[in-house]
C-alpha cells in the first residue's frame, strides 16, 4: 500500500494538486490489482490552513507523524508562503524521502522551496521556467540540470511548473503503477485536449470490475 502525504500550508494552489489527488482518492480509473493508497493531509500542526482559493483545510497528521518508507510519497503543492522559515521542517522531511527511496512530488512553489533547500542542485528538475528558481532561491545551484518542460521526473523525484499538474500528475500516477498504461495515456490525452474520442478511448481501457 502507498500512502501519500499531502503537505498543507497556507496560500496552498488548489487547483495544481486537484487532478493528482481525486485520482489516488476516488480509485475511479485504477486497474485491477492496483495497490491501495492512503491519502492523508500534512501540516506543522492540525490547525487549519487557508488555500489560494479560500478554503479551510484541516491536516489529518503533523509532520512528526509521517512514515517514511519505499511506499511513502510526499506532494508538496505550490503556495505563496513557502519562502516563511518555519516550512524549513518539512524539506528536513523531503530530504529524508529522496535519501530512502520514497517520492517527493514538488510543483511551482515547492520546488523553489527545493531549490533553497540544495535537493535540486544534482538531479534533473523543472520549475516556472528558467531563471525562476536563480531569482526565487540564490542559493540555488542546479542549473545545469534544469529542464524547461512542465513535468520533469527523475526516479523519486518529480517536478513541475504551475501550469505542469496534468503532465506532475500522470508521472505520479505512472511511478504508482495504479493505472493500465493505456488507461493513463486515454486520461492524459483527454484532461489535456477535451477531445470525445479519448474520453471513449478511457472507457473502453478500464477493467471489467471484480462483481460483488
Amino acid at each position: 500500500m502507498f500512502t501519500v502525504y499531502v503537505y498543507l500550508l497556507d496560500t496552498l494552489a488548489d487547483w495544481e494538486i486537484g487532478h493528482i489527488t481525486a485520482e489516488l482518492c476516488s480509485g475511479r480509473f485504477f486497474k485491477n490489482g492496483a495497490p491501495r493508497v492512503s491519502l492523508k493531509t500534512a501540516g506543522l500542526s492540525k490547525k487549519p490552513v487557508h488555500t489560494m482559493g479560500g478554503l479551510s483545510m484541516l491536516p489529518d497528521c503533523t509532520l512528526d507523524d509521517i512514515i517514511i518508507s519505499e511506499t511513502s510519497v510526499l506532494l508538496l503543492p505550490g503556495a505563496a508562503t513557502w519562502d516563511d522559515p518555519k516550512h524549513a521542517a518539512v524539506l528536513e522531511k523531503a530530504s529524508e524521502f529522496l535519501a530512502s527511496g520514497a517520492a517527493v512530488c514538488a510543483i511551482c512553489g515547492a520546488t523553489a522551496a527545493l531549490a533553497g533547500f540544495g535537493l535540486l542542485d544534482g538531479r534533473p528538475h523543472t520549475s516556472n521556467g528558467p531563471g525562476f528558481l536563480e531569482m526565487s532561491s540564490p542559493r540555488y545551484q542546479g542549473q545545469s540540470f534544469y529542464i524547461d518542460e512542465p513535468s520533469v521526473a527523475d526516479n523519486n523525484l518529480i517536478t513541475a511548473g504551475c501550469t505542469g499538474g496534468l503532465l506532475w500528475a500522470k508521472q505520479i500516477i505512472e511511478r504508482l503503477d495504479v493505472f493500465q498504461p493505456d488507461t493513463l495515456e486515454a486520461w492524459y490525452e483527454y484532461f489535456s485536449t477535451g477531445e470525445a474520442r479519448h474520453f471513449f478511448a478511457l472507457m473502453q481501457s478500464l477493467p471489467p470490475r471484480p462483481k460483488i
